[in-house]
């Protein structure tokens, strides 16, 4: 070999691996985007948890321009699902990001809102929706801010003594196994 295919050898060992991680960042994004679209076609099919496993594999792949919308996305799925506090967690990340995103914003802003409803913090959801309508007109909020908002769990203590009501329970138990006749 010459010294010509030698330095040609070391030129290409040196400059492909730059040019082939050159090639990952596109990749990645676009599988993020294939994702993020996989997960919005599964939530309009109404397929919830397929969609939000969707969107945290777009997230992983930790494709910084997609970010917010995927959070935008994935706060609706969330909140869909009743896991409101999540949506919320996710409505931040994406209103957190800075440019010209309109668009993302304004539907970060709506899922929130939508979140906050649905947690019974009317006041705070209208302000979310008021934000949402100011950046996208046709974003519109709920007519009645109550409607749909989920109610605070309650539990029913007995009257019995703890006691009491632990051997009403075993009691019925008992009385519920059948006893075997005697031969």
């Amino acid at each position: 070999m010459d010294f010509y295919h030698i330095f040609a050898c070391v030129i290409i060992l040196v400059l492909v691996p730059g040019v082939v991680n050159a090639a990952e960042p596109n990749t990645d994004l676009q599988s993020a985007g294939a994702l993020y679209s996989k997960s919005v076609d599964l939530a309009n099919e109404g397929k919830y948890s397929e969609a939000l496993q969707a969107s945290d594999q777009a997230l992983a792949l930790n494709v910084s321009s997609l970010m917010p919308v995927i959070q935008a996305n994935r706060a609706g799925i969330l909140t869909v699902m009743g896991r409101y506090d999540e949506a919320l967690i996710a409505a931040d990340a994406a209103l957190a990001s800075d440019g010209n995103l309109t668009t993302t914003h304004s539907i970060a802003w709506y899922n929130k809102g939508d979140a906050l409803r649905h947690l019974g913090r009317v006041d705070e959801a209208k302000t979310a929706f008021a934000r949402a309508q100011a950046l996208d007109p046709t974003l519109l909020p709920p007519k009645d801010m109550t409607d749909l908002v989920t109610p605070v769990p309650t539990t029913v203590k007995s009257p019995l003594p703890g006691s009491l009501a632990a051997g009403a329970v075993l009691v019925f138990i008992i009385g519920s196994v059948p006893s075997r006749a005697k031969r």
